[in-house]
């Protein structure tokens, strides 16, 4: 898969190509869907495909402070684009400038200038231009006007519930993360770096790796959930996860912890990322070490037969 940082980075002998636009933050199934019938479309029509997608997210530059929880890391976007067969990802720097362009000048800069497309597959709720004026009627005008299709890719759902990004940070707020894995595909994942922390957990027998994590991350409500510690990309070792202020020894900051089962080696400094199975419950203040001790062994045996 290429990658192209502005849609000003297509080659000037780009020839036509299928092309869909979003954030896409999270990769969820109903993303997969509108970029697999991309990707599909273009090679029935023997064209290339693009995915468009934006960074920083919309939100933050339109109205400042309000990003919202992001799903996947650029990079892990990006991975999980390529994933699905995609022949270029087009990363473009979502600006102030960006954000006012009007809608027909949003398709015609872009879409037909420098991607000359020749098929747009976007979603039914699709939304373009300065204060998201356009919708997908004014993109099949648009498309008529300068020679491109539109075609939507239906929206997903199950059980009355359709599949959004926007769905999926609120279950994951909630500690849900087994309704967040069904609308994604796969367990949500946090990433960072392993940095040195109280320590406290070594002194009590379950060793914790402590992750530091980007901005804005999607970090799950304040409990214990079983899940798994990727190292690499590759090597999963499951791991009892703790979120939270570690209420029990009075602490502040909160913090995200993860013991990893049957594991003696050094963290310290590693990029890991942790993928949540489920949720086992919530955080608990207690008032002895003893009772502490019991519930973290509970932890573990109950982690164990999560991810077997």
């Amino acid at each position: 898969m290429q990658r192209w940082r502005g849609y000003e980075a297509a080659p000037g002998d780009w020839g036509r190509s299928v092309v869909t636009i979003g954030v896409f933050d999270g990769v969820h199934r109903g993303h997969q869907a509108t970029i697999g019938h991309a990707v599909s479309r273009a090679r029935e029509l023997g064209v290339r495909s693009v995915v468009v997608t934006f960074d920083p997210h919309p939100a933050e530059v339109v109205r400042p402070g309000a990003h919202p929880a992001v799903l996947t890391e650029p990079i892990r976007k990006a991975e999980l684009i390529e994933a699905l067969g995609v022949d270029v990802l087009c990363v473009v720097p979502f600006t102030a400038e960006l954000s006012r362009l009007p809608a027909e000048a949003f398709v015609h800069d872009i879409l037909v200038e420098h991607l000359h497309a020749a098929l747009v597959v976007v979603g039914d709720n699709f939304r373009f231009g300065h204060r998201a004026a356009g919708n997908v009627a004014l993109l099949e005008q648009l498309g008529r006007t300068y020679g491109f299709a539109v075609e939507n890719a239906p929206l997903v759902a199950a059980d009355g519930t359709v599949f959004s990004s926007t769905y999926v940070r609120a279950r994951i707020e909630a500690g849900d993360v087994a309704a967040a894995t069904v609308v994604l595909g796969r367990p949500h994942r946090l990433e960072g770096v392993v940095v040195l922390g109280d320590q406290r957990g070594r002194e009590l027998g379950f060793p914790t790796a402590n992750l530091r994590c980007p901005p804005h991350a999607a970090v799950p409500a304040d409990g214990v959930y079983a899940g798994w510690l990727v190292r690499g990309g590759i090597e999963r070792l499951p791991a009892a996860i703790s979120i939270g202020t570690n209420p029990t020894f009075a602490g502040r900051e909160r913090r995200v912890e993860a013991h990893v089962l049957d594991f003696a080696g050094d963290l310290y400094g590693e990029h890991v990322a942790l993928d949540f199975a489920a949720h086992l419950r919530g955080q608990i203040r207690y008032d002895a070490i003893e009772p502490l001790l019991a519930q973290m062994a509970e932890d573990v045996a109950r982690t164990r037969l999560a991810v077997a």
